[in-house]
């Protein structure tokens, strides 16, 4: 599992600080904790893809040679005399932080990065309000604008699967097929991407 995908796991946006991680984390350890889930096969599995996020980026946070981009300053301590927290734990430097979430060609424009993150930021919204057709023509048209961004790409994928996981929901298993298919073609080497979509098969297959 990448760095990217450990991110999409825990439901993070690419960069996030450890504190964020951390937070998210303990929220979701808790939801799908296999006590809280007795049998429930989703769960557990589920359970096991968060502990494996977590643990990958705890330790390319420990790493001095690669640590995540949006770290606070405590975990970017070069002093290994160093046992005790800084004295700053918050990240002041905003403007770095929030550039480091998006990993934008470098040929893009400022005005195509700022449809990005604007994109981005309306997509999530989309998502909380389930209207997945009108998140799906957003993310097309951003990906038409910028249809070289491999970041881009993957939101779609991630569209068009969480799309078909709602499809099932309805009942409408033909359409929902249809979805998830697009996900794994729009981006076939997100290796999440495919155990998610393998998980949505399943859970139609209980509906036969």
């Amino acid at each position: 599992m990448n760095v990217t995908d450990c991110y999409r796991v825990l439901g993070l946006k690419n960069g996030a600080s450890l504190e964020e991680v951390k937070t998210a984390y303990r929220r979701l350890a808790r939801q799908y904790h296999p006590d809280t889930n007795p049998g429930d096969r989703y769960a557990q599995e589920k359970f096991v893809q968060l502990h494996e996020a977590y643990k990958t980026l705890m330790e390319v946070a420990r790493s001095t040679s690669d640590p995540l981009p949006t770290s606070a300053p405590p975990y970017q301590s070069t002093n290994p005399a160093s046992k005790s927290p800084s004295p700053q734990p918050k990240v002041t430097r905003k403007p770095k932080e929030k550039e480091s979430v998006f990993r934008d060609p470098p040929h893009l424009s400022e005005i195509d990065r700022q449809f990005k993150r604007n994109g981005y930021d309306r997509l999530q919204q989309l998502f909380k309000q389930q209207k997945f057709p009108r998140a799906i023509a957003l993310i097309e048209g951003l990906a038409g604008r910028i249809p070289d961004d491999p970041e881009i790409r993957q939101w779609q994928a991630v569209t068009y699967q969480r799309f078909g996981r709602y499809l099932i929901q309805k009942r409408d298993f033909e359409k929902a097929r249809i979805y998830l298919k697009k996900s794994l073609k729009t981006d076939p080497h997100n290796r999440a991407l495919w155990m998610e979509v393998e998980r949505d098969f399943r859970q139609m297959e209980k509906f036969f």
